[in-house]
Order: structure tokens, then sequence, then C-alpha cells
């Protein structure tokens, strides 16, 4: 499905603030609250939107230790192993093959440092991994999700001919 500029302005709204009333996104990007509606419909019926979340901020609930983990698998291990294999972890919140040398790329958040180590130590036990090889992160510089960006560009649309700003816009980012 290829989205429109008003699809596109659509869910960079809901990805700022997913509880926006229809009536508040109709009013930035110029369409009746029931339009905005079918289109949101349409967006979910064709997979381009999968769903509707709460965001958690992982320092707020105690999880302020975040790592990648390169994985190195043994031979012809396949994407669905490596799948199946990490996706009991809570602690895991992205997986990805990768070109280069490691095979998979993963994401981890934990309480702290020793809860970190027995996620490692965890993930290094799956019969399918030879090695890891972790980085930490020590702070976030950009976190949102696609199409973000522009939100900006629905706040513009929505701006009276004299500069001030409609109430019914929406900015900022979404976390995944």
């Amino acid at each position: 499905m290829r989205l429109d500029r008003v699809d596109e302005r659509i869910i960079a709204i809901l990805g700022a603030d997913a509880r926006t009333s229809f009536a508040d996104i109709g009013s930035a990007v110029g369409l009746s609250a029931s339009a905005v509606k079918r289109r949101l419909d349409r967006l979910v019926e064709s997979g381009a939107v999968r769903g509707f979340t709460v965001i958690l901020e992982p320092a707020a609930i105690g999880w302020t230790t975040e790592a990648f983990i390169e994985v190195y698998c043994r031979p012809r291990t396949s994407p669905a192993e490596i799948r199946a294999g990490l996706a009991g972890y809570a602690e895991v919140t992205s997986a990805c093959t990768v070109t280069g040398e490691a095979d998979a790329m993963v994401q981890v958040r934990a309480r702290d440092m020793h809860h970190l180590e027995e996620t490692i130590e965890r993930i290094c036990a799956e019969p399918f991994v030879v090695r890891t090889k972790s980085t930490l992160v020590l702070s976030r510089l950009v976190d949102q999700s696609m199409l973000s960006g522009s939100a900006g560009d629905a706040a513009d649309a929505s701006a009276d001919p004299s500069g001030g700003q409609s109430s019914g816009s929406s900015t900022g980012a979404m976390s995944s």
C-alpha cells in the first residue's frame, strides 16, 4: 500500500500521541473525523498500521541498562531459529539479522549490570550461539518512530495564516 501525504501526517500525529481524537487529527490534516476514521481503518486493514500500544519509559520502571549484543551463530542457523531462541526473553526489545561478521544484532534492556550479565549468559547458552560481543548504550541521541518527522508537517498545515498553531495539532515522537 502506498501512503499519501495525509496518511503520513495521520500516522505521525498518532505516533506522537495515539490517544489523539479523530476530530483533532481531522483539524490538523483538513479532514472530518469520519474521514480520518475511514483512512485509519484502511491503514489497519492493509497492515500498514499494525496496532496501537502503550510506550513504556524503561528508566521509569527501573530498566536503566541498555546494550546491543552481536550474536555469532553456528553454521547454517536460520533466522527462524534465532527468532525462536530469542522470542522468550523479556529483556530483548529487538533483534535483526545483519550483514557483516555477526549473524544477528540484539537490543536488550535490563535493570542493572548484573541483570544484563545474566541475560547475556542466557543468550550465550542458546544452542545456536557460538559467541557474542556486547556494546553498552551510554545515552540515546535519537529515538523516534518511522514517519515521526512528518508530525511537524501536520502542525505546519494546521497553522493559521497569522502563524499561530491550531489547538488540534500534535508533535513529538514515539519510542519503539
